[in-house]
């Protein structure tokens, strides 16, 4: 027993002033194994439910982040063990204060991919609008997501962006979205048959539901017209202006062939002589 306690109370001097004993390797060797089995545990809790695609990507995070944690340890360890590592920390203070504030941004575009994949947010396919653009989602990246928007052009969307912004998501709840079209008819008009002609040019259209049914609101007596919202349902709202500029020509025909009118706005001018 004597000779086994002699054995772990073994130092092994590195410098003059820096030494380690055989109880202090193994307890560092103790620290790094069981750091590994809890991030191990840590990434199957984390990844079991992710898609495939998404699980390569936070596999690549992961790799970099425990190689981090790793370190981390590691200097608590030594730390624990009675090596003195004030002159490291003091020597690499500033350096790694400029890399901080350098790569800042990128840990935050970095952290928020993680979000994303973890919490499963936003997905490939996804009609997202951010800061007033549309776009499907084609492709998430660590630090940037990739959409394109319906004149086919390319948004790279920092990643960062969804925590410090309102991200709407159009089609999480599925891919049918409820669209409106508001308009107003001239005063004296009947209400009904503009009820009518809404819905029939909604129905119309090869790509709105008839189940949710269109709707009209009567929403206001305006300044210079009666105005209406007509809604229905498509299934592919990043068209959706599409869909609606064809509605709106079929309500302009029949308006046309009915005698609705569509006001502008006008005043009435007194010209006084004096």
């Amino acid at each position: 027993m004597r000779e086994i306690r002699t054995f772990f109370n073994t130092t092994i001097s590195f410098t003059d002033q820096s030494s380690l004993s055989i109880r202090s390797i193994l307890f560092i060797i103790l620290a790094l194994v069981v750091t590994s089995i809890l991030l191990k545990i840590v990434k199957r809790l984390i990844t079991r439910k992710l898609p495939d695609n998404d699980k390569v990507k936070f596999n690549s995070v992961f790799t970099y982040l425990k190689g981090f944690i790793f370190v981390i340890i590691l200097l608590i360890s030594l730390h624990t063990a009675g090596i003195d590592l004030s002159a490291i920390l003091l020597g690499s203070t500033a350096l790694l204060i400029g890399i901080g504030f350098a790569l800042q941004t990128l840990f935050q575009d970095i952290i928020s991919g993680i979000f994303i994949l973890v919490d499963q947010s936003v997905h490939v396919g996804d009609i997202i609008e951010l800061d007033g653009k549309v776009g499907r989602v084609e492709e998430i990246k660590l630090r940037t997501t990739r959409a394109v928007t319906i004149d086919n052009k390319v948004i790279v969307i920092p990643n960062h962006l969804y925590l410090a912004n309102s991200l709407y998501n159009w089609t999480q709840n599925g891919t049918q979205t409820r669209e409106s079209i508001s308009l107003g008819v001239a005063y004296g008009s009947d209400t009904k048959l503009v009820k009518e002609i809404l819905i029939e040019a909604a129905l119309l259209h090869p790509k709105v539901f008839h189940y949710p049914a269109p709707v009209v609101l009567f929403t206001d007596f305006g300044d210079s017209a009666l105005m209406f919202k007509l809604i229905f349902t498509i299934n592919n709202s990043f068209e959706a202006s599409f869909s609606k500029s064809d509605i709106r020509f079929e309500i302009d025909k029949r308006f046309r062939e009915l005698g609705i009118q569509i006001p502008f706005p006008q005043r009435d001018i007194h010209i006084i002589n004096k």
